[in-house]
């Protein structure tokens, strides 16, 4: 089963840029994913670029509307994810706890939608 690993945190709780701690994080999300190569889980994932270079989309009444930004209301952003291929929610969540966010923000575990499952 297919999970993605959101990754959300506060950017007045991360370690700054230039920083031994953010140095240390930055090793700690290589490691992380060099792990889930290793043990052949990784499907895929990346960082994004800040919530200022976003755009939000919604259609309403048939009507096309962006809106510059992140359309939630939350302290905590969107900076990343990981996709991986594991057996099951324990195992996800397991996945999750080596992710250098979690000691400051928030994981979010969701299985991905799988529109051609085996029969």
């Amino acid at each position: 089963m297919k999970y993605m690993l959101l990754l959300y945190a506060a950017p007045d709780k991360e370690p700054v840029y230039g920083t031994p701690e953010f140095d240390e994080m930055m090793a700690a999300f290589a490691a992380t994913s060099e792990a889930f190569k290793n043990d052949g889980v990784l499907v895929g994932g990346e960082g994004l670029q800040g919530i200022e270079t976003a755009t939000s989309l919604r259609i309403k009444s048939g009507k096309v509307e962006t809106m510059d930004g992140p359309f939630a209301e939350t302290r905590e952003h969107l900076g990343g994810y990981y996709i991986v291929d594991v057996a099951d929610l324990d195992t996800a969540l397991k996945y999750a706890t080596m992710i250098p966010i979690a000691h400051f923000g928030t994981i979010e575990v969701r299985p991905l939608l799988d529109y051609e499952p085996e029969d």
